[in-house]
């Protein structure tokens, strides 16, 4: 019988009374469920990855969101915005874990934040978005429920890979975030941007020789109603049986 593939998901640093790992189980349920795949947790403490050795043993990585912004020093920016969480540590095993898998020709996933990682890897750069009604409701002090269910509409490109599965070009998607694609990195292409601002909204990296998707929003939250978060999950599948055949 064929093994279920690996696949590493991405912790960051939280303060809980103490400083923990820390990465919500709704990102882990569609890649068990969706995807059949055995999950590996990766902290986000430099000290404890030895990036060479855990990409050996993945056959897949999923960036994942968190609250935390990309620290601008990573791509050129100046200091945080007021206000703003930076996680160093978080930088340190993503961008190293991400390239080694790259390199290794594994498939590399982004969300949200995960998608910001990408784009700064490709040597792009981030800013800060319009967040008034647009991408973020303005506060972390409210609910999940309504801080995930804030919506907005996207457009899949025309020959992307996520408009090909979704079978839609005109989404409506849930948005969380404070920051954005600014510059696109090199070799990167677009696969769907906001319709009322043009905010990018996913992006792949053809020709890098490694499967690397990623979107701003949050398919782990509705998975179950959108079009495009299924196209996440299920290219993810996808790429995450690939790459296990390759090792057997």
């Amino acid at each position: 019988m064929m093994r279920r593939p690996v696949i590493g998901i991405m912790c960051a640093n939280e303060v809980a009374a103490r400083p923990v790992q820390s990465v919500a189980t709704r990102f882990i349920a569609p890649v068990t469920q969706l995807c059949d795949a055995t999950v590996l947790l990766v902290p986000a403490v430099s000290d404890a990855v030895d990036a060479r050795a855990v990409a050996t043993v993945l056959d897949g990585l999923l960036l994942t969101g968190a609250r935390s912004h990309v620290a601008p020093a990573r791509y050129g920016g100046g200091p945080a915005d007021e206000g703003a969480v930076v996680d160093a540590e978080r930088d340190a095993v993503a961008f190293e874990l991400a390239e080694q898998m790259i390199a290794r020709g594994k498939p590399v996933y982004g969300i949200c934040r995960g998608l910001q990682e990408i784009n700064v890897l490709f040597g792009g750069t981030l800013a800060a978005t319009d967040t008034s009604g647009r991408h973020h409701r303005g506060s972390w002090d409210e609910d999940y429920a309504t801080l995930f269910d804030h919506r907005h509409a996207i457009d899949l490109i025309d020959g992307g890979v996520l408009a090909g599965i979704a079978g839609h070009r005109h989404l409506t998607v849930n948005s969380v975030h404070q920051q954005g694609i600014a510059r696109l990195g090199a070799s990167l292409a677009i696969e769907a941007v906001a319709s009322d601002d043009g905010l990018i909204e996913a992006i792949r990296a053809p020709g890098c020789g490694a499967d690397v998707l990623a979107v701003q929003w949050h398919p782990e939250w509705d998975v179950a109603h959108c079009a495009g978060s299924k196209a996440f999950f299920a290219l993810l599948g996808e790429s995450l049986r690939a790459a296990s055949a390759a090792r057997q």
